[in-house]
């Protein structure tokens, strides 16, 4: 087929956005408005067009800026309506009693077979209403609901109604858009028409603002006769870098630079806060027929690679991908992993679903090339989602890909003193209840619960609630302590009961801060990389990740989940790696991870390192610099990018004080770094790419003397203990409260004894 006929009709379709076509009247002008007001809206709207997946043409952003900076408000007022008017399938008139008509707007009424269309309303509102602008429709799914969804189904329509029920369409409220109406006298709506069918399909389509506000005479009613595409089943055949059919991240954007299929009403295993799809080799993607730019790729450790296709007319079309690695952990013995991920919740659909199923986010966790996925059900949904645990790999689970359903304690009465990890539980109900109100209302029994019964226990997101307002490393500020992260943490490692605190989704001052001072004053607990998708990070899985190395390159929940316990891991944020990390002949994790002298002396810091960054600086990666350290994301290796350079510093820290520092080139190779180190006294060492990746310590013990590293790590953990409690105290019970006061007594008592013992300060 020749591509020439689909070029002129992208080129006509670019056209008709830009220009009313002659068979459209043209919507009334509004005067007498404010150039603002009406400035900020229609901002608004394009910004909300570009994150709904459906952007204006380049050529109508521009020209709307060149509106907006006329120096008239007047011509600014009319040269906006002139630009946006014909991008209308409806003008909405609220008049001065508050009746609500409607006519038909110059846009085209195109719509695509199983896919979404946005079109903008323009609204003329002499009442100043400020109620929500609502849409009705007979030919729609009652409440909204998408009539081709088993999981939604209509309320027993007859075979007559469902089959005029082809359509559904709902106005955007999300923001930046506002639910209710301005009051402004014009502002401009965006609205989604969805299609079941193909062909001429005529909708009626009511519009009211409000009880009262319909005209008796139906002047709110549209009559509109649409025309639906057909969309094509597209095959894609994905092929890994070794030749094995495989599951993929791919990106559609159509000519105008719209994500396809529309993100707006995607159900599982397509999300709706995703531009990505994720298919398995040999399934399909349902496309309108056109010019298509895709990215695919599959996960940090793969090139994303982007071509131009083109979906001609057909009932079916196919086409092929080869997948390309910079780099494969796994065939040197280290396991990727994300602990911190969700099925419920957030960004997910709640009801009446309940979360999506083990089979979408086992798709998520495959295409994103995570060796491990833990789902964590937590308090949404958490009576629904429970139902998949049984304490084993989930039956889904390959050998080369495990899924596990576990527990994040959040939404529970302990949620104010940090959200808890507990992974490899073999029972998910606290003994003696059968509500998750029942449980602890603070952390300390929670976590001896899980490492009772063999699991491993820690804090999520660790930095909220630990916020400094420098960026020192370890900062020497006390924090506020009045959140959800490794907040209890200061006295739970007292207490011998945390296996590790979780790193890479909140800021990494704030996360690291509390870690290094505990490790200063002779602490043990591990770091992990997570994600926390889709709360704190919902663009995939994996953004936050560990890679634990397994000697005999066997993958097994077991023992990856003991490499977190042990530290025979490191966080990253998946585009930068330290492995087969050691001091001396200690590897990480290993032996305890504890190297002996008997005196003073150096020691060598070995690490193979590996980073990828473009040899461009876009404008994006210095945006990301640019950021503060409390602004996402939170770990970034362009954040450590040495300038306009691909260069990034590979540090040695000895007790959370970078020591020795090389600049290695970022450029996708393994780069063998060793360095000489003195060692005064028993210390923690480890290695990091700051903010991207850091390792778990190998403590080296000088004489048998504990880590006594810095009085002033020892007072900031003695003062953060009181801080903490004066935080947590109001919200614990009265039952358990001389419980949790005995706790934090006997950690205030510790600090005291390493505060005495400490040299340095």
């Amino acid at each position: 087929m020749s591509r020439q006929p689909l070029r002129i009709a992208a080129v006509l379709t670019l056209f008709s956005l830009l220009v009313p076509p002659s068979r459209a009247d043209e919507l009334p002008k509004v005067e007498g408005v404010e150039a603002q007001p009406l400035a900020a809206q229609v901002r608004r709207v394009v910004e909300a067009l570009d994150l709904f997946g459906q952007p204006l043409a380049v050529e109508a952003k521009a020209r709307i800026e060149e509106a907006l900076a006329k120096p008239d408000p007047s011509a600014q007022v009319e040269s906006v309506q002139e630009i946006l008017d014909p991008l209308c399938l409806a003008g909405v008139t609220i008049n001065a009693e508050g009746r609500v008509g409607a006519i038909q707007g110059p846009a085209p009424a195109l719509l695509v077979r199983h896919g979404w269309r946005l079109f903008m309303v323009k609204v003329h509102n002499l009442a100043g209403v400020t109620a929500e602008l609502n849409m009705t429709s007979p030919n729609a799914a009652p409440q909204g609901r998408p009539s081709t969804s088993a999981s939604r189904p209509d309320p027993h329509p007859t075979p007559a109604e469902a089959a005029d029920r082809w359509m559904d369409l709902a106005s955007m409220v999300d923001r930046p858009l506002n639910k209710s109406l301005s009051g402004l006298p014009l502002e401009y709506r965006v609205i989604r028409v969805y299609s079941r069918d193909q062909g001429a399909r005529e909708a009626k389509i009511r519009f009211d603002a409000g009880q009262g506000s319909q005209d008796l005479g139906f002047r709110g009613d549209l009559d509109i006769l649409f025309t639906a595409e057909p969309a094509v089943s597209v095959t894609l055949d994905v092929k890994d870098f070794d030749g094995r059919p495989t599951m993929a991240s791919f990106l559609f954007r159509d000519a105008l630079g719209r994500v396809c299929p529309s993100p707006t009403r995607r159900l599982a295993p397509d999300l709706w806060f995703h531009p990505q799809v994720y298919r398995q080799s040999g399934e399909t993607v349902d496309l309108a027929p056109g010019i298509y730019t895709v990215e695919v790729t599959r996960g940090p450790e793969y090139v994303v690679q982007k071509r131009t296709i083109e979906v001609p007319r057909a009932a079916t079309h196919r086409e092929s991908f080869e997948l390309k690695r910079w780099f494969h952990v796994a065939k040197l013995g280290w396991f990727s992993g994300d602990h911190h991920v969700h099925a419920a919740g957030c960004g997910h659909y709640e009801r009446p679903t309940e979360g999506v199923r083990p089979e979408d986010m086992f798709r998520h966790i495959l295409g994103e090339d995570l060796d491990v996925g833990c789902v964590l059900s937590w308090g949404p949904c958490w009576y629904a989602q429970k139902a998949y645990f049984d304490g084993k790999n989930h039956p889904l689970s390959t050998p080369e890909t495990l899924m596990r359903y576990d527990v994040e304690v959040s939404g529970f009465p302990s949620s104010h003193a940090g959200h808890l990890c507990l992974l490899r539980l073999k029972e998910d109900d606290y003994p003696g209840t059968s509500t998750i109100e029942e449980w602890p209302s603070w952390d300390l029994p929670v976590l001896q619960w899980g490492k009772s019964q063999g699991a491993v226990v820690g804090f999520s997101h660790s930095g909220w609630g630990l916020r400094v307002s420098d960026n020192a490393l370890p900062s020497l500020e006390v924090p506020p302590f009045d959140g959800i992260g490794a907040n209890e943490y200061i006295v739970d490692v007292v207490h011998d009961a945390v296996d590790f605190i979780s790193a890479v989704d909140t800021p990494a001052p704030w996360e690291l801060t509390i870690w290094y001072h505990t490790l200063n004053a002779g602490f043990r607990a591990r770091i992990s990389g997570e994600t926390d998708f889709p709360c704190i990070y919902g663009e995939r899985v994996g953004l936050g990740r560990s890679y634990v190395r397994l000697p005999d390159g066997e993958l097994d929940f077991d023992r990856w989940v003991d490499g977190i316990r042990d530290g025979r891991s490191y966080v990253t944020d998946g585009r930068s790696h330290l492995i087969d990390f050691q001091v001396d002949d200690v590897r990480v994790g290993e032996a305890g991870s504890e190297l002996k002298l008997d005196e003073p002396g150096e020691v060598t810091v070995a690490a193979r390192v590996a980073a990828l960054l473009p040899v461009e600086v876009t404008p994006e990666a210095r945006a990301i610099k640019a950021r503060s350290m409390g602004d996402k994301p939170y770990w970034d290796l362009e954040r450590a990018r040495d300038g306009e350079t691909r260069k990034v510093p590979v540090e040695v820290v000895v007790n959370g004080k970078a020591v020795a520092r090389m600049m290695v080139e970022a450029d996708g190779a393994l780069h063998d770094l060793r360095f000489r180190v003195p060692i005064e006294r028993s210390s923690w060492v480890a290695v990091r790419i700051y903010p991207s990746s850091h390792t778990n310590p190998v403590f080296v013990m000088v004489g048998d003397r504990p880590v006594r590293a810095s009085k002033a790590s020892a007072e900031w953990c003695l003062k953060s203990v009181d801080q903490c409690w004066s935080q947590k105290e109001p919200k614990i019970r009265p039952t358990e409260i001389e419980e949790a006061r005995k706790a934090y007594d006997v950690a205030r008592a510790a600090y005291r004894k390493i505060l005495a013992e400490s040299e340095v300060e």
